[in-house]
């Protein structure tokens, strides 16, 4: 398994990209992170049902975000440890991932935020690092959120150069 930078963005495909539409999904792969983790340790861990979280983790490794680290016989049951492949993720498809952050997605309420800002490099990292901790305090957030009255969200940050890039 190679260790990955923890704020390094680990680049995925549409198809990879999809399987994190799921904010259940986003929860699992926040559990396996930084500490590799069976089914049954991560539905404990989010208070849900290990078949539930058995059926996500066998996508998001069938889909290659999620790799198998370890396995062990205890007591004649095989258990297998999952770790995330990052905590970060990018895809640089001009396809529309999630279909719900489309302008034509018929919401029951949405938020729309829009600026411009003359930014340095530096603040440019330093912001982009500030929105991920952000996300992640969310993330954190919402990890114990089962039973209560909660409905999903999709939030999407995106930070866009005006400069055009070079066509080559």
């Amino acid at each position: 398994m190679m260790e990955q930078n923890p704020n390094q963005m680990f680049d995925i495909t549409v198809e990879q990209a999809k399987l994190l539409g799921s904010a259940q999904r986003v929860k699992i792969i926040g559990c396996l992170v930084d500490i590799p983790k069976t089914a049954k340790q991560v539905a404990d861990e989010l208070g849900e049902s290990p078949g539930s979280i058995h059926y996500h983790i066998q996508k998001l490794y069938d889909g290659g975000l999620i790799e198998l680290v370890d396995t062990r016989t205890v007591g004649g049951i095989v258990e297998k440890y999952y770790k995330s492949k990052g905590k970060w993720f990018n895809t640089s498809s001009k396809e529309l991932v999630d279909p719900v952050l489309s302008d034509s997605y018929n919401a029951a309420s949405s938020t729309k935020m829009q600026l411009r800002l003359q930014l340095t490099e530096e603040q440019h990292e330093e912001m982009t690092r500030e929105f991920k901790l952000l996300l992640e305090k969310w993330v954190n957030q919402t990890m114990a959120t089962k039973g209560q009255d909660s409905k999903e969200y999709a939030i999407g940050v995106n930070v866009v150069s005006i400069e055009e890039a070079s066509s080559q």
